[in-house]
Formats: structure tokens, sequence, C-alpha cells
């Protein structure tokens, strides 16, 4: 079921769904099992080596000719104008920048005919995103998983805001798993979604069974947030890693403890091993909504076509 809208249209996609960033568990096969299905797979490079972030890039534009997308954060990676380069000598077609300033890129990555996506949690983010020339923005809530902004605003509130002030596609993030979400985000004025968390539990998704099932069996009240004493604030699927992070926090000044409890190898260990005892795992509030784990092509067509007839039911009971 394809979706002609402004998004679609720029990013030349069926859906309007684009994954999201997913650091250094980005996984190239589940990237371009999302583009080709018709939705916009990414490859989020975190903070690995060159070398590692450009094989994850070569791997997913070798499995996939449709539009694809890589994600810089900024304040991240240890050297964001080498990452910029590569992706600009691989021809990547679209960029995603975030956790960070994204102006001193825009127009370089634009001038090699690369869209570029900003992600921003705020209007004034979103309108500057704008002015420095970004082509889409994502507007990302609170009820996200891994890092969040420390204003805490929510999607619901956000989107509908940031919409009304600039005048490039905007794509709601945090939040979405299912029809229901996508049709709220349009209803709202977006013209598509960003997911993370709804992905992890897919057929294509190579990470632990522990983890799938931890998303799948989660409740409304099985994530946390961690790091606000720090202010670096992540959302996590609840666990023993999880608790210890907040024994940390609760009874250390000194950031650094929680910062080396908290890099992207802990992220690797919980994702890939399944070992929640001495890693992490990311998960949205939306977790409590997500109950089987289909492969990526039926969950983007089931979306889709959910949205559709949500939005012709709910302006049939206006009338």
């Amino acid at each position: 079921m394809t979706v002609v809208n402004k998004l679609t249209r720029l990013l030349n996609i069926t859906y309007p769904i684009i994954q999201g960033g997913m650091g250094n568990i980005s996984d190239p096969n589940l990237a371009a099992a999302i583009s080709n299905a018709g939705g916009l797979g990414t490859i989020g490079v975190g903070d690995l080596p060159i070398n590692e972030a450009v094989y994850k890039v070569t791997e997913m534009l070798k499995q996939t000719s449709n539009p694809c997308c890589v994600n810089i954060p900024i304040a991240v990676h240890p050297n964001v104008s080498h990452i910029v380069q590569q992706m600009i000598n691989l021809k990547v077609p679209v960029v995603s920048l975030s956790a960070g300033n994204p102006a001193p890129f825009i127009s370089l990555l634009q001038q090699h005919k690369i869209i570029v996506i900003c992600v921003i949690a705020t209007v004034r983010q979103a309108k500057k995103a704008e002015k420095a020339g970004a082509d889409i923005i994502v507007c990302e809530g609170y009820e996200a998983a891994g890092i969040n902004a420390k204003n805490e605003s929510t999607t619901m509130t956000l989107i509908p805001q940031v919409v009304q002030q600039v005048n490039i596609p905007v794509v709601a993030a945090g939040g979405i798993a299912d029809g229901k979400g996508l049709a709220a985000a349009l209803a709202l004025g977006a013209s598509g979604v960003q997911m993370g968390t709804r992905f992890i539990a897919t057929k294509e998704a190579p990470y632990h069974k522990i983890y799938k099932q931890a998303i799948i069996q989660a409740t409304d009240e099985s994530t946390v947030i961690v790091g606000r004493r720090y202010n670096r604030i992540r959302r996590l699927i609840r666990s023993e890693y999880a608790s210890k992070l907040l024994e940390i926090e609760n009874k250390n000044d000194d950031p650094a403890i929680f910062f080396k409890q908290t890099t992207e190898n802990y992220h690797k260990i919980g994702a890939f091993d399944g070992d929640i005892k001495n890693g992490f795992i990311n998960g949205g509030q939306i977790a409590g909504l997500i109950e089987d784990c289909p492969s990526v092509y039926d969950l983007l067509e089931t979306m889709t076509a959910d949205a559709k007839q949500i939005l012709k039911q709910s302006l049939e009971k206006l009338e």
C-alpha cells in the first residue's frame, strides 16, 4: 500500500516510515531490509571507529538499491568531519544529523546531492535546523528509547508546535509502533514517523531473543530513565543492569563513573549477548504495546493499511 506525500516523494520511499539510528547496535541487514520493504533503513554510526562505520554502511548499500540513511550523532562521534566525508565518498543518499549543531554540515552534504534530516527536540531547534537548510526534521519526543533531550517534551505536544513553525516535512519520533501511532502523527501534521523500538522485535533484527522478548513482554511501566543527575538522559528497559545504573546515579556525584558504565560496549552486551546483568537494552515507552515479531515488510504494510483505515473511519464518525 503506497503512501504519496511530501516526505515519501522527497525520499522516494513507499511508506512514510524511517528507522531510528540505534547507535552502535545498528545492523546493515536490518537497515537494508527496511529500505527494501519500502521504508528508509538507517545505520547509526554512534561512536564507532571510522573503519567499522564504513563497513556497516557499505554492507547496507550492497544489500539495497533503494534509498537508505546514515545517522551521525554530532556530539557523540569523535571525528565527525571525517565520518561526514566518508559518507560523501560512499554516496549515501540520506544523512540524519542528531545530538549537536548540524549547521556546519548541511550545505556540504547537500552539495553532493545528499538529503539532510535533522533530529530535534524543541521548536527552537526545529526553526534553527530549517534556517540552516535541513530538508526534513525528525521531531523526537521524550517517550523514545535511548538518549533523550533534557526538556522532556512529549511527542503529542511537540509535533503540532513544530509543524506550526516550519515549512519542511516533519517526522514524528517517540512512542510509535503501529498504525494508530502513524495515524496520530499524520493527524498532528507530521508527514511520517521514525521508529526504533518497534524494529527491534522484527524477524530481520539480529538482536538476542532475550532483548526481543523483553520488548514483547513489556508493559507500560517497563522502561526507566537513567542519567538525569548528570544531564545524560537515557531510556532503558528495566533490568538488573538498569537497576545497577540507578544505584550508581543515586550514590555518586562523579558523572565519570556513570558514563563509564553506559558506553556503547555495555549496550552491545545487552542487545547482542542478551546479558542484561552486565549490559543494558534501550526501549521506548511504546514497548508495552508491542506483542509480536513480524517481518519488516509485514510491519510496514500493516501499519500503513491500518493508519489509512483509522483515519478514514475517524472522518466518517465526524459526519
